[in-house]
């Protein structure tokens, strides 16, 4: 999935373009003997993408835009870029209290070179996502093959990895890699699943292999057959007049994924279904606040007919006016909060490949589990150190705890079901990310085989995090540093929920994950009113009653994250050190003594296991050493806090069949050897599983975790109990995961900060 970044020429030139169409005149300067030609300032920068502020008190204009950040003062020849001077061609000039540029000032400060936070990639990286025309050179291939159909759509369409060897190999020591460069591309036909590797430098299929026993994800195109379908049912109009809706058209429907109970629910499963539950539009802007509640619509998605209406008692649609976007309230006036940084970016972007600090990393975004950050190393005094081969979101599901007819099968796999990388939402600069953050745009396939991008799909940013250390002896000078964080942020929004994820890189070799939920709650339309009512009790059975008539059902939100961790290289082994308190038998008046308890665990199954928190777990390299003869590592901590209980497990007896589909949201430590195809903890296709193809199966075999190529999935999250301040949009709430270098080191490694003032970093 190739990236397209904000700021290259390509871009400037767009804007320079749509610059000079716009309104111009001609002033009576003199700019290379000739008139210079200008175009209003506000506008042109607004078009290139650029934040434009007036300070009246300096009289002057502050620019910014990714790592270039400008200032400058009207009838001035010099502007300064990052702290440092540059001559302009033709000042900016005020007329009719608009200010002017020149046509040129756009190329001229920001291809000035005095911003260096993208820089031109010289040796493609093996893992860059497919460009907009790979991924076309991809589907024409494809689609001459003997066996496509004209009907075919695709669900994937993406890079198809070359070696691990030959990737660190080129990361460490620059060796080209000499795997052809190939496409993976994944089809729908029908119901029925093909596979199809593609050559793209010789445009050949190398393999086209159809999946018995699996049905793909649901497509964009799924949701708006969903509607019409609905739309067009004189069946489901005459359910909905039963709910007092006469008008089909106010209907807003909700296509979920059906699960699997072995036959229980009535349906076939050689059929590609989804269950439609509704909402109603008032008009309010937020047509969640109105479910139409007991109403299930069992859609058929070959046939395009609606199969089965499933209904449980009527209950009242709630309709009370509940907009989320402010429209009934007056906002409050709020001071601006202004993140610069004068002399540009402490990061730079070359290519795919983002420095920051010590660190370097690669990123691409899948359309499937959003940014994939790989070939992380830290440069330890000019040797690059092996971490992290690549880390993503593995997978995530969302259970709910509602038996009711409306509720009981869901339990959402996003990014299994649905593609949360092509759900990806564009990240608004000053509320989504900070004012400083670079945003860049990605390109993944539709289900057409069409290039498309995303806007914004990713920010990066550089902000503070506190006090890194600090001591001060009395009578002595202090001695402390700030902390900096390099954020890297997605965000993913799966019908009423939006995922904030953050992948959060410290300056002292940390790297945290933070996952973030917030949108609207998935409510259930009751007869209550108040906890006073009758109903109240049988009403709030599963859930907690937020608003009149709406209940909030208790769900979860588990995620798990693949991490191909490799600590200063790929062999590497699961230590465990467990603190325990042991008798004192070394004399004195203590009688007891605290020690630390310490074992490897040797296998896969050994090693799926519920965290205590209490416990340490470490990635070791037995291999490796610092100088105090201690095994490098980095700690292994699944959850670090969170805003709602802990999710240590899901909430099912273990009679549910779906124990019988997926085993990763139950343990929130897995280690299993590394296999370049085991890459979801619900498998490849859990649309309709009726076996774990993920976690389970691949620890299955159990093999031996000493001293080999490893892989950690860290399962976290939240038991999310529903309350009012949550309605009717909720808040972030936030859960954490986090690895720390644990004997990586052989001091502080942030210890060269000390004292220095932050201009000097």
């Amino acid at each position: 999935m190739a990236m397209t970044r904000l700021f290259s020429p390509r871009k400037t030139a767009l804007a320079l373009a749509m610059a000079l169409i716009s309104t111009a005149w001609q002033p009576g300067a003199q700019a290379h003997g000739g008139e210079a030609h200008m175009v209003p300032m506000a506008k042109t920068l607004a078009d290139f993408g650029a934040d434009v502020q007036w300070d009246s008190y300096a009289g002057m204009y502050t620019i910014s835009k990714d790592g270039a950040y400008v200032k400058v003062k009207p009838n001035a020849t010099t502007a300064m870029v990052n702290g440092k001077p540059l001559k302009l061609q033709v000042p900016v000039v005020m007329k009719h209290n608009q200010a002017w540029i020149g046509d040129g000032f756009i190329n001229e400060v920001f291809q000035s070179g005095l911003d260096q936070t993208f820089q031109v990639e010289k040796k493609p990286h093996p893992l860059n996502a497919l460009t907009a025309q790979e991924i076309a050179e991809a589907v024409a291939t494809v689609k001459s093959a003997p066996d496509f159909k004209p009907a075919m759509r695709f669900t994937e369409i993406s890079l198809r990895e070359p070696p691990k060897d030959q990737v660190w190999n080129f990361v460490i020591g620059g060796q080209p890699v000499s795997a052809p460069r190939q496409a993976r591309v994944t089809m729908l036909d029908g119901i029925h699943v093909v596979e199809s590797v593609v050559d793209l430098q010789n445009k050949k299929v190398l393999s086209w292999t159809p999946r018995k026993d699996a049905q793909g994800m649901v497509l964009i195109d799924d949701f708006a057959s969903v509607q019409e379908i609905i739309n067009n049912s004189a069946e489901f109009a005459a359910a909905l007049k039963k709910h007092g809706i006469t008008d089909t058209k106010k209907v807003i429907t909700t296509p979920l994924t059906v699960g699997y109970f072995d036959g229980k629910d009535g349906l076939s499963q050689d059929q590609r279904l989804l269950k439609v539950v509704s909402y109603l539009d008032t008009g309010d802007g937020n047509y969640w606040a109105h479910p139409i509640e007991n109403l299930v619509a069992v859609v058929d998605l070959e046939q395009k007919k609606i199969i089965k209406i499933e209904e449980g008692a009527v209950v009242p649609v709630p309709m009370a006016p509940r907009p989320y976007d402010g429209r009934d309230r007056t906002a409050p006036a709020i001071k601006p909060l202004q993140i610069i940084e004068p002399e540009g970016k402490n990061y730079t972007i070359t290519g795919d490949m983002i420095h920051w600090g010590n660190w370097d990393f690669h990123l691409r975004l899948d359309s499937r589990v959003g940014p994939i950050l790989s070939t992380v190393t830290w440069n330890d005094n000019g040797t690059k150190r092996k971490i992290m081969y690549e880390g993503s979101l593995g997978g995530m599901i969302v259970p709910y705890g509602d038996p009711d007819v409306g509720w009981y099968f869901k339990a959402y796999l996003d990014s299994g079901d649905y593609g949360m990388g092509t759900l990806t939402s564009p990240i608004a600069r000053g509320t989504d990310a900070p004012q400083n953050a670079v945003l860049l745009d990605e390109t993944i396939a539709d289900y057409t085989g069409k290039p498309t991008t995303i806007p914004r799909a990713i920010a990066i940013f550089e902000r503070y995090a506190g006090p890194e250390f600090k001591h001060q002896e009395m009578g002595q000078p202090n001695v402390s540093t700030e902390r900096r964080e390099l954020v890297v942020r997605w965000i993913s929004t799966v019908g009423n929920y939006d995922y904030i994820f953050d992948w959060i890189f410290h300056d002292n070799g940390a790297i945290g994950i933070d996952a973030g939920a917030t949108g609207i709650e998935a409510v259930k339309g009751v007869n209550a009113k108040t906890m006073h009512d009758p109903s109240a009790k049988d009403d709030t059975r599963y859930g907690t009653l937020i608003d009149h008539n709406i209940v909030g059902t208790t769900h979860q939100h588990i995620y798990n994250f693949r991490l191909d961790l490799d600590v200063d290289g790929e062999n590497n082994s699961l230590v465990a050190m467990d603190p325990v308190v042991k008798p004192n038998t070394a004399g004195g008046p203590r009688t007891s003594t605290m020690q630390i308890n310490q074992y490897d665990i040797n296998t896969e199954q050994e090693a799926a296991s519920k965290f205590d928190p209490g416990t340490i777990r470490l990635l070791s390299n037995p291999n490796k050493e610092n100088r105090m003869g201690n095994p490098v590592s980095y700690q292994i901590i699944p959850y670090a806090g969170g805003t709602h209980p802990v999710a240590k497990g899901a909430n099912f007896g273990k009679d549910e069949w779906i124990y019988h589909r997926l085993s990763f949201m139950d343990k929130q430590l897995w280690v299993t050897r590394y296999n370049p195809d085991e890459r979801y903890p619900e498998g490849k296709y859990p649309n309709r599983s009726a076996h774990d193809t993920g976690l389970g199966a691949f620890s299955s075999d159990n093999q031996s975790l000493e001293n080999s190529d490893n892989v950690v999935w860290i399962t976290t999250g939240t038991t999310h109990v529903a309350r009012a301040e949550e309605w009717p949009i909720m808040p972030t709430e936030w859960v954490h995961a986090l690895l720390k270098p644990w004997n990586f080191f052989n001091e502080t490694p942030t210890l060269n900060q000390a004292g220095k003032p932050a201009a000097q970093k």
